[in-house]
């Protein structure tokens, strides 16, 4: 039995998410408290060492990022729970944490616990913790990491060091400036989203390219582009005008 603690200064949005875990999933979990404020989640924290913390982001008093700093190390997973769907989301996504939109439901909840009880996604928890908070107000910028799932677990790629990205079926292949490639468990779309746009093109349905990587680009036989690696890209023809904008716009 997976034990679970929620907190959220909102006590119908407790009670609902309690309700929804007891109707549906109470063979495998169960919620041993529930507090309203960071301090009380705190102090159930410490009296339970739960499995699974629910996790409000937007709180009154303060913010839900602070629980973090009352531990020396995170010992428990973390879902976050928030109504705001731009809030804090694509730090949240950069360091593959796991999160919900409120109204939290069944659907959405059985998915969250399916990707808990995978093991390989407790790895790297406090790596991708600190990585969290460092993200948070930047946006993601090109100095920071991204935490990756990969199919063996997570890795930790500087955005700087993106070549490009490739698009493999419902896959995403990474081109890291060390000559190593780095297979993600996710779509290019979704990739693209975390990216920042001032930085990485979608030059063709297939790539994401790292504009500071690009080496030179040819009308001569279509249209193509050559990485600082050496790869050769297509351009798709409905995207060059606007890519010509952008590559004589950028700033390295």
């Amino acid at each position: 039995m997976y034990t679970t603690v929620i907190i959220d200064d909102e006590r119908k949005a407790r009670e609902a998410l309690e309700k929804i875990i007891d109707r549906y999933f109470s063979n495998k979990y169960v919620v041993v408290a529930s507090a309203e404020s960071v301090n009380a989640g705190v102090e159930a924290i410490k009296k339970y060492n739960p499995d699974i913390v629910f996790l409000d982001i937007e709180m009154p008093e303060e913010n839900g990022f602070e629980i973090f700093k009352h531990f020396p190390s995170i010992p428990f997973d973390v879902i976050f729970t928030t109504a705001y769907q731009q809030y804090a989301v694509k730090a949240i996504k950069c360091a593959a944490l796991d999160y919900l939109l409120k109204p939290v439901n069944q659907l959405d909840l059985k998915e969250a616990f399916a990707r808990f009880e995978n093991n390989y996604l407790k790895k790297a928890q406090q790596e991708r913790i600190n990585l969290l908070l460092n993200n948070v107000g930047m946006g993601c910028t090109v100095n920071e990491k991204i935490a990756f799932a990969s199919l063996t677990g997570y890795e930790m790629v500087n955005l700087r060091d993106i070549i490009y990205c490739e698009a493999e079926h419902n896959y995403t292949v990474i081109h890291i400036a060390s000559g190593t490639t780095l297979t993600v468990s996710k779509t290019l779309k979704y990739v693209e989203e975390l990216l920042p746009l001032d930085i990485f093109f979608r030059v063709h349905k297939k790539y994401l390219v790292n504009l500071n990587y690009i080496k030179k680009y040819s009308r001569v036989h279509g249209h193509k582009i050559m990485m600082e690696n050496g790869d050769m890209l297509d351009v798709a023809t409905r995207r060059t005008e606007e890519f010509i904008k952008v590559i004589t716009a950028h700033k390295r």
